[in-house]
Parts: structure tokens; C-alpha cells; sequence
């Protein structure tokens, strides 16, 4: 039996992604008291200067540290969820500062809850406030944790990478067609997320054989003429072409010279026989 997907650390991964060759870097599961406790994702500022590009929704708002927890599809964002966020963020701070007698300022920090579906008892409290299509900032004491919701976000590309993760079939097909490539390893990354749709039993419009023929196409558009040439038999370099292509485009006479004698011979005697036909 296959294990199955940790949705948790597919969202950590297309954040790294995301954020590759930007001023901000990724940090996943970090291990943050003795009892092992993972805190999801911390997108973390290391070099001054801005982003360039666009961040999803919600993200606008970005600082030094800023904690991240996750719920996929099939989980659900309540209060307990944020209650766990806030006790990472304190651990989080008291680890990153001097000390604990010197604690990074607070204006540091920013907690952010991402989830697939909307969280219905969460939204009806009074903490919660809309602040955008998908996006909302929920309250508790003196702490503001941004809370983005998947299944609500509009459909443009800045929020391709979040939709990969909506659990929503037409949305999911809308974030692999817009993802931008950031690394090689992307078109695996969107790959394994397809993968783990299907293994759930999703029926996704946009499907494996779409994904191959995409990635196919993407890899032959970066080859050059040679690399794409490199491991075909004279043979197939020719396939489909008329002797007049063939005569244009190649060097005819170095062409010949590359082909084995029994080749050569097989072609002469095809010629003669379609010459003895006619």
C-alpha cells in the first residue's frame, strides 16, 4: 500500500520554489521545543532589496519571519489550529533572538493560516474580518494572523501556486497551466502534486498525459538543434522528409558517407523495386 501524500510538505516545497533566487528563503518542518513539534513552513527575509514578481494573495504583507501553518483538503482551519500557530510564533521568537531577555521586536513576526477549505465556524467569530477575496486577518488578543483561504482566491496567475493545492479541479488545471518554472525541478514538483490527486481518486480535467506532453514540449523548446539530434540513427533524422528536404537541409554526400554499406545497398534495391513496379 502506497503512503500517502503529505499535502504539508507539498505546499512547503512549491513555496521553496516559489521564493527561489528571491531575497526571502524557505524553511520547512522546523523542529521548534524538545517534544518535536513541526511548524509547517517559515518564509524567512535573508537579504534586503524586493521582490521581484508577484506574490499570491494574502502575501502582501510579508516581513523578516513569517510563520506559516497549512490545512489541506482534508483538514479544517478552527481556533485550536491558530492557538498551535501562536505557540510556534513564541517558541519561533524566543529561539531567533539574542535571548530571552532581548526579544526580536514583534513587528518582525507575521502568522499566516493557508487552507484548502473555508472555515466556516472560524469566519462566524469576531475576530474574523475580510480583507479580500480569499483573504481575511483573524484577531486573537493582540495578535493579527492572515488567514487565506484556497477555495475562495480569484483565479489569476499571481495565485497559480496556491491553486495547485485547492483541491478544486478546474482551479488545480488553472494553477499547473500558470505556475512559473523556477527551478528545474518544478515540473516534478506539479508532477508529484498531480500524482497525489489521482492516488485520491480526483478526477482532474487536466490529466497525467496533458502534463507529460506539456513538460515534453517544454523540454524540446530548450534543446538545442544538436542536443535535440543527439542519439537518432541517420535514419530517424530523416523520417517523414522528401529527398528534397533531405538534399537542402543536409550535406547529401556526408549523409551517404555515415550510413553502414547494407543500409545503402537496402535503399538501392527498395528504389529499384518501386522503379520495376511502376
Amino acid at each position: 500500500m502506497e503512503s500517502p501524500i503529505n499535502w504539508h510538505r507539498m505546499f512547503g516545497l512549491l513555496l521553496m520554489d516559489f521564493f527561489t533566487g528571491s531575497p526571502f528563503v524557505v524553511e520547512m518542518e522546523k523542529d521548534l521545543s524538545l517534544k518535536k513539534q513541526l511548524l509547517d513552513v517559515v518564509v524567512l527575509r535573508r537579504t534586503p532589496g524586493p521582490f521581484h514578481g508577484q506574490l499570491p494573495d494574502g502575501f502582501d504583507n510579508l516581513v523578516t519571519h513569517n510563520l506559516i501553518t497549512f490545512k489541506s483538503h482534508h483538514e479544517v482551519l478552527d481556533d485550536w489550529t491558530l492557538k498551535e500557530l501562536t505557540g510556534h510564533y513564541v517558541n519561533y521568537r524566543k529561539q531567533v533572538s539574542p535571548s530571552f531577555d532581548d526579544l526580536l521586536p514583534e513587528s518582525k513576526f507575521g502568522m499566516y493560516a493557508v487552507c484548502a477549505r473555508y472555515p466556516r465556524r472560524l469566519a462566524r467569530s469576531s475576530g474574523w474580518r475580510n480583507v479580500g477575496d480569499g483573504v481575511a486577518d483573524y484577531t486573537r488578543g493582540t495578535d493579527i494572523i492572515r488567514v487565506i483561504v484556497l477555495a475562495k482566491l480569484p483565479e489569476v496567475h499571481r495565485n497559480a501556486l496556491l491553486h495547485l493545492l485547492s483541491a478544486m479541479p478546474n482551479r488545480v488545471k488553472f494553477g499547473a497551466s500558470h505556475f512559473e518554472k523556477h527551478s528545474n525541478e518544478t515540473s516534478t514538483l506539479v508532477g508529484r502534486v498531480y500524482t497525489g490527486y489521482f492516488r485520491e481518486g480526483w478526477d482532474m480535467p487536466y490529466t497525467m498525459e496533458d502534463f507529460k506532453r506539456e513538460i515534453r514540449q517544454e523540454v524540446l523548446a530548450e534543446l538545442t538543434p544538436e542536443e535535440r539530434l543527439e542519439g537518432m540513427s541517420p535514419q530517424e533524422r530523416v523520417a517523414g522528409m522528401s529527398p528534397r528536404e533531405i538534399a537542402a537541409g543536409i550535406d547529401v554526400a556526408g549523409f551517404l558517407q555515415s550510413l553502414p554499406p547494407e543500409e545503402i545497398e537496402r535503399c538501392l534495391k527498395q528504389r529499384r523495386t518501386r522503379r520495376k513496379q511502376k
